[in-house]
């Protein structure tokens, strides 16, 4: 078993630091809202760290799982000096190639080692540990890490160097954008002609355009529940470095550019905290129930 720390206990984290816990790793925990912490420790056994430069001294594994990159470039900015010779960071927050790619500089100068792991699979997917989660780093790192992270990651996949994971985590936001927009419209158009949504899923969802997303949340989406998972907020956040990195690129991604708008109505409506299935609530079918 290993000495690990975790710094940030969200949605995701807590649930995450949880299962290292169980597993019988011992884990010192830290969060900006102290009460978070807390809270956890009420619920697992582990040790709360009131700083989160504290948190990191005599670990072997550092995990974040923050916000964004200023809160990422924050946190690390604190530790970075308690950061010891063959440490391991792992950044499971989504954001930026570039961050990554300069803290993964920062710990090689250090003597530690750092792996952009950015995630995905949502808030079920951290409660049951069964999180997708795409690396970028050294192999040897990934070596040492993959065993400490199979606690919640059910697919775990080395991308390629430093920053190919949150490369990676960009690809998976872009094609989920589109995915949803098209059901949105999909349900739209079945409730607007007069059909049984139910009927027409059943004889769809077992051919092409079957998805992750039809299978899970077509029924809530038709009932207008969007209290299930990943906020827009979050994935506009997302989007925002997706759009960015492909500019800097050169990357075409018109559709995703638009659905980013399209979020951005939701926010306008108020559905800032609404789960990413909530396009569908542009459209506005009016002959919704008939």
């Amino acid at each position: 078993m290993s000495k690990c720390t975790f710094l940030g206990l969200g949605v995701m984290g807590a649930p995450m630091a949880g299962h290292l816990a169980r597993q019988g790793h011992t884990v010192k925990v830290w969060n900006r809202t102290g009460k978070k912490a807390e809270a956890w420790a009420r619920s697992n056994e582990g040790e709360v760290a009131s700083e989160a430069a504290d948190a990191v001294l005599g670990s072997e594994f550092v995990f974040m799982c923050l916000g964004d990159d200023p809160d990422v470039e924050a946190v690390f900015d604190v530790i970075e000096s308690n950061l010891a010779a063959g440490m391991t960071v792992v950044d499971h927050t989504t954001g930026s190639a570039a961050l990554s790619q300069r803290l993964y500089e920062r710990c090689i100068k250090r003597g530690a080692n750092f792996i952009d792991a950015p995630i995905s699979g949502g808030q079920a997917g951290a409660e049951n540990g069964k999180l997708t989660i795409m690396c970028g780093g050294d192999a040897s790192a990934m070596e040492k890490a993959v065993p400490i992270m199979k606690a919640y990651g059910h697919r775990i996949t080395h991308i390629g160097e430093s920053g190919a994971g949150q490369l990676a985590k960009s690809v998976n936001q872009i094609c989920i954008a589109g995915l949803v927009q098209g059901l949105s419209e999909g349900i739209h158009f079945a409730e607007t002609n007069g059909l049984d949504i139910s009927r027409v899923m059943e004889a769809i969802s077992g051919g092409a355009a079957q998805s992750w997303q039809m299978e899970n949340r077509w029924k809530t989406m038709s009932e207008r529940e969007f209290d299930h998972g990943f906020a827009v907020d979050w994935m506009r956040k997302d989007l925002r470095i997706a759009l960015e990195t492909a500019r800097q690129s050169g990357a075409s991604v018109p559709v995703t550019a638009l659905v980013d708008q399209y979020y951005a109505d939701i926010q306008a409506m108020g559905g800032s905290r609404w789960d990413t299935s909530s396009l569908i609530e542009r459209l506005k079918s009016p002959q919704r129930g008939k």
